[in-house]
């Protein structure tokens, strides 16, 4: 789903006031879903890749019964160090977003250079047209760091059964806590694959065989939860 602010959802594009209620609007949502009478016999799995992923954690740890399984692709349970602006800077713009929250005003690097290996497919991002392009905004940007924050310190509660992917290059979102989340998850069906030299975009930013290769992982790991 696009969530307020993103894609061809209503609200401020690129905007995030506030990140729990992007977590309740998925929660209320797939509720209503869930009430189809057609589908309340089948599982039901989380999917989320980056700020997805960390929306699909969070919902787990708000209906931690709710759910077969979750697939996370590249997850943002915390942002990578370098994408992160130098911590004086950080606090001037925490000051700074309490006046003016939604000014793009955060320094970023090349997103689609960082998010996508395959050359081909980083110029055709240039034709997404309801991508957000721009530098982040203040309470976006502030909002995904405490959210990630909060993640972090909740990892051990996770506890539904888990395929989390991610690409040992990425500098986008960390890959050290997708092997963290892995590792301290109290779920006792978890399996972790980290791919040699790909970046974050696994699922349209690598060379085709790549991307084959990550959609077959992830059916073989639903084939065998369904």
């Amino acid at each position: 789903m696009d969530y307020p602010g993103f894609g061809l959802s209503e609200g401020l594009h690129g905007y995030i006031p506030n990140f729990d209620t992007i977590v309740d609007d998925v929660i209320e949502h797939y509720s209503k879903v869930k009430e189809n009478p057609n589908l309340q016999m089948l599982p039901s799995f989380l999917f989320g890749q980056s700020m997805g992923g960390a929306v699909a954690l969070k919902v787990h740890l708000k209906q931690p019964g709710s759910w077969n399984g979750a697939v996370l692709v590249a997850p943002m349970c915390k942002i990578a160090d370098d994408m992160v602006p130098p911590w004086i800077v950080t606090q001037i713009l925490i000051r700074v977003a309490k006046l003016f929250p939604k000014q793009k005003l955060v320094p970023q690097k090349d997103l689609a250079e960082l998010a996508f290996k395959d050359v081909k497919k980083r110029e055709q991002t240039a034709y997404n047209v309801v991508a957000y392009k721009h530098k982040p905004r203040l309470g976006t940007a502030l909002e995904l760091l405490r959210t990630t924050k909060e993640i972090e310190l909740q990892l051990d509660k996770v506890s539904l059964p888990l395929l989390i992917l991610h690409g040992k290059e990425d500098k986008v979102t960390d890959p050290s806590v997708s092997k963290a989340l892995y590792e301290k998850a109290s779920s006792a069906d978890k399996k972790l694959n980290l791919y040699e030299d790909a970046y974050h975009s696994l699922l349209e930013g690598e060379p085709d065989d790549m991307i084959l290769r990550v959609f077959g992982d992830i059916i073989s790991w639903l084939d065998r939860h369904c």
